[in-house]
C-alpha cells in the first residue's frame, strides 16, 4: 500500500513545458506515474509529451478528473499556483522551487488552512510511492516497493535512508521529502499520522537536522500514541557548532538553544530509535522488522 499517491492518483503538472518539467514528467511517465495533463498560461489547447495542455488548473481539473498536482513554477510565481490548486480542490500538491519568499508561504499556509489540499515542499525532491508514482525529482532507480516508510527533512539524505532500507533487504512503501525550507506545507507529525494508519507499513525511518522544531513536534506525537510502529530516526547537524544560526525559524524563536543532541534526547524518551549514523540505520532495520 502507500500514502498519499498510488498508481490511481491522476497528476497534473504545472509549469509543464518547462524544460525542468519536461524532463522529469518524462521519467515520470517512463516510471508509469498516471499523468494526465499540464497547466501552462497562453499554451492551452496544445499538446506536450502526448499530455493536454490546459491554461488553468481548473480546466485541466474538469478536463481530466487529476485529484494531484507537481508544480515546476519559478518561486515567485508558487503562491498563485498553490491558490489555483486549492481553489481547485485538489488532495496534493508538490512544490518543487526552493526561494519561496515567506510572506508568499505565509498566505500559502493560509490558504492551505481548511482546505482539503495537502503540501509537500517547497524545496523538496518530492514523493514517490515506489513502482506506482513519481512527483518530483527522485531518482527512481534506487527505489523498491516495500513496507519501510521514509520521511526526510534532508534531500540529500533522504537518497541515503533509501540506500540504508535497501540494505536491510527491505523497500519502500511511499518515501517522502518534506522540504528544507522554513516554512513547509506538512510535516513529520502529518506524514507519520499516514504512515501508523498505513496497513502494509511495518516501520518508519524518519531523518532530521539541525534547526526548528519538527524534531521535537514529532516526538511529542509518537509518545502519545498507545499503538505504534517503530520508527528509526537520524538527526543530522552534529559537526555544526552550538548556537551556529542557520535561519530557520525555530532557531529564531529558540535562540538556537536546540541542538542536535536535544532533538535526540527527545525522540529518545519518546520511544524512537535513534542512530549515532545514518550508516547504521539497515542493522536496525534488519533487527527490529527482519
Amino acid at each position: 500500500m502507500s500514502i498519499l499517491v498510488d498508481k490511481n492518483t491522476k497528476v497534473l503538472c504545472q509549469g509543464i513545458t518547462g524544460t525542468q518539467a519536461t524532463f522529469h514528467i518524462r521519467r515520470s511517465l517512463d516510471y508509469g506515474t498516471n499523468v494526465v495533463g499540464g497547466v501552462t498560461p497562453g499554451k492551452g489547447g496544445k499538446q506536450h509529451l502526448g499530455l493536454p495542455v490546459f491554461n488553468t488548473v481548473k480546466e485541466a481539473v474538469e478536463a481530466t478528473g487529476a485529484n494531484a498536482s507537481v508544480m515546476y513554477v519559478p518561486a515567485r510565481f508558487v503562491r498563485d499556483a498553490v491558490k489555483e490548486v486549492v481553489e481547485a480542490e485538489l488532495d496534493l500538491v508538490v512544490c518543487i522551487a526552493d526561494g519561496v519568499p515567506l510572506r508568499d508561504m505565509m498566505e500559502i499556509k493560509a490558504m492551505l488552512k481548511g482546505s482539503k489540499t495537502k503540501l509537500i515542499g517547497p524545496n523538496t525532491p518530492g514523493i514517490i510511492t515506489p513502482g506506482a508514482a513519481r512527483l518530483g525529482i527522485f531518482p527512481e532507480n534506487i527505489h523498491t516497493p516495500g513496507r519501510i516508510g521514509i520521511v526526510s527533512r534532508s534531500s540529500t539524505l533522504t537518497y541515503e535512508a533509501v540506500i540504508e532500507t535497501q540494505k536491510a533487504g527491505q523497500g519502500q512503501s511511499t518515501v517522502i521529502g518534506l522540504g528544507d525550507d522554513m516554512l513547509i506545507g506538512i510535516d513529520f507529525v502529518d506524514a507519520m499520522e499516514a504512515f501508523m494508519a498505513d496497513d502494509e507499513t511495518d516501520a518508519v525511518v524518519l531523518i532530521g537536522q539541525l534547526g526548528g522544531s519538527f524534531e521535537e513536534y514529532a516526538a511529542k506525537y509518537y509518545k502519545s500514541l498507545v499503538n505504534k510502529k517503530p520508527v528509526v530516526c537520524f538527526v543530522a547537524g552534529d559537526a555544526v557548532p552550538f548556537g551556529h544560526k542557520i535561519g530557520y525559524a525555530g532557531d529564531i524563536i529558540t535562540k538556537g538553544h536546540i541542538s542536535v543532541q536535544d532533538k535526540k534526547d527527545a525522540m529518545s524518551d519518546a520511544g524512537m530509535i535513534v542512530t549515532n549514523r545514518i550508516s547504521e540505520i539497515h542493522e536496525v532495520l534488519q533487527k527490529i522488522v527482519g
